[in-house]
Order: structure tokens, then C-alpha cells, then sequence
């Protein structure tokens, strides 16, 4: 059983900047992905990758919802 990390809800609200910094310190193995709220993308499960959203056009505004891996 893998022990790694694979959802981070204690950084909702942080600012995008330190979530990801957070992100990339517990898994420097996944891809992460900044992504403002609202946002389309591709749909599909990546097992190397984290989407970071926002509430803001800024990179730097808060996290909207828990990142996980996938």
C-alpha cells in the first residue's frame, strides 16, 4: 500500500503560490496544474497530476477547492 500523499484539503483558501509550493514539497513527483475556477479542461484521471483552482484570473488568489491527485 502506498503511503503518499494524495489529497491536500488544508490548503484551501491558501493562497495558489503556497499550495503549490506545499503541493510539490509532500509529492515532487506529479505534475500541478494551476487552474482558475471556471476554468475548462480536459476531463480524464492522471495518476501524476494535481489541479490547483483558484478563485481568481491571479495566480496568487485563494484555493477554491482540495486539490487531489488525479
Amino acid at each position: 500500500m502506498s503511503t503518499a500523499k494524495t489529497e491536500w484539503p488544508e490548503v484551501v483558501g491558501w493562497p495558489a503560490t503556497a499550495a503549490v509550493t506545499q503541493i510539490n514539497s509532500d509529492r515532487p513527483d506529479v505534475a500541478i496544474e494551476v487552474i482558475p475556477v471556471g476554468t475548462n479542461v480536459a476531463p480524464g484521471y492522471s495518476p501524476s497530476r494535481v489541479r490547483v483552482y483558484f478563485d481568481t484570473s491571479d495566480s496568487r488568489g485563494p484555493v477554491a477547492y482540495t486539490p487531489v491527485v488525479g
